[in-house]
């Protein structure tokens, strides 16, 4: 078990968990040798997999809470939300009512004074606002006495062996007013590429849940493009593949440059593979049995595997998109489950989990859909763990 102090002086720590989602923080400070005094969070289904997991009611809103009552603690953790800064949001930031919400953590730290910060945020939270955001809460900290790094960490679990890329801030602070001025010093080492992670490494070999399986029409559109893919000469191919611009449809005048050139290059793509296009296309009723998505296909793969069915897959708006098996994108609250192509199924709850490095002792909640969601939005236990470490080992 691991302590916040080194020599002598060992003693276990407490800690906050601020919007606490289902406990990713909760984990790894326990892990750490940390006793939870305190929970806050909103969203009614995590409240009920957080006490189910902890025993800890968590259902209050911060916004609610008077800084005084909350308990003494060494760590305040908090995965503020990301809404506000993230890229798939309107990036509204400080303006936004959620962005505000790192201001409830300020004002529990200038109260507590705590000891050590641990938050974490989505990537774009450096470069939303051409780094105001940033520049904002590094001087909002640094103000009420925290030492911080000089810039954000920016950390993924794939660079740990954990086969999920999920580029997130993660932002450490040791509360030290007559040092405030000097910069914290953390690094991590010896940190892996993608490619040399596999997806494999947290997938069950055995069969599973039926419900997890793909349906007929799902394997039907996914054995006609593998045999597109197999079928056309080019194996590289660096850029989405549209077959309704095959033939006879022409890019509209308003169409971007970007849009244009894919127009373009599909039809070089089909003018070059004629003859097997044309008898693809007659084999699959010119794909009228498929969604508009289902006629886009993105391979994002190289040459690195020769078929779908070795790949990494989700079906997206933007079409099927295929890529390589050495890491999961990261999973995210609002989910197109990846489809794990050697065995034809999607990614378990139980798999999702630890690709979040939750522990197999963890009960998700009941709701699949809840599950994904919610592991989507939690912390990774493992990369909040190391980073900790690190900060705790700073004296």
């Amino acid at each position: 078990m691991a302590y916040l102090q080194r020599g002598d002086d060992l003693k276990k720590f407490k800690f906050i968990d601020l919007f606490s989602g289902i406990g990713g923080f909760h984990q790894a400070m326990v892990q750490l040798g940390g006793e939870c005094v305190f929970a806050s969070e909103i969203d009614k289904y995590a409240i009920e997999t957080y006490y189910e997991n902890y025993g800890i009611d968590s259902s209050c809103n911060i916004r609610d809470i008077d800084e005084k009552d909350i308990p003494k603690h060494d760590v305040l953790c908090g995965g503020f939300p990301c809404q506000a800064f993230s890229k798939a949001g309107k990036q509204a930031g400080m303006s936004d009512t959620r962005g505000t919400l790192f201001f409830e953590i300020e004002r529990i730290l200038k109260y507590h004074k705590t000891k050590y910060i641990v938050l974490e945020n989505v990537r774009n939270l450096v470069s939303h606002d051409n780094g105001n955001t940033w520049k904002t809460i590094h001087e909002h900290l640094k103000a009420i006495g925290y030492r911080l790094t000089p810039v954000p960490i920016i950390i993924s679990p794939h660079q740990f062996g954990i086969p999920q890329l999920r580029e997130r801030v993660v932002i450490l602070g040791i509360y030290d007013p007559e040092h405030v001025d000097e910069d914290l010093e953390i690094e991590f080492t010896d940190l892996i590429s993608k490619d040399h992670n596999s997806i494999y490494s947290v997938i069950d070999n055995d069969a599973v849940e039926d419900k997890y399986y793909l349906n007929d029409k799902e394997i039907q559109v996914l054995t006609a493009w593998d045999e597109f893919y197999k079928g056309i000469k080019e194996k590289i191919i660096g850029f989405p593949i549209w077959a309704e611009y095959f033939v006879d449809k022409d890019e509209a005048d308003d169409f971007p440059a970007w849009k244009k050139e894919f127009v373009r290059k599909n039809k070089c793509l089909y003018f070059n593979n004629r003859t097997f296009i044309d008898e693809w296309l007659k084999k699959y009723n010119n794909l009228a049995d498929f969604t508009p998505t289902q006629r886009k296909m993105e391979w994002q793969a190289g040459d690195s595997i020769e078929s779908v069915w070795d790949a990494v897959i989700q079906f997206r708006p933007s079409g099927i998109r295929v890529k390589k098996p050495t890491c999961f994108p990261a999973l995210v609250a609002i989910v197109q489950v990846p489809i794990i192509g050697k065995y034809k199924r999607r990614l378990t709850v139980r798999e999702a989990a630890r690709l979040q490095s939750f522990p197999e002792s963890f009960k998700p909640n009941a709701d699949d859909h809840q599950a994904y969601k919610q592991f989507g939005n939690a912390v990774n236990v493992e990369v909040i763990k190391l980073a900790a470490q690190k900060l705790f080992e700073i004296q």
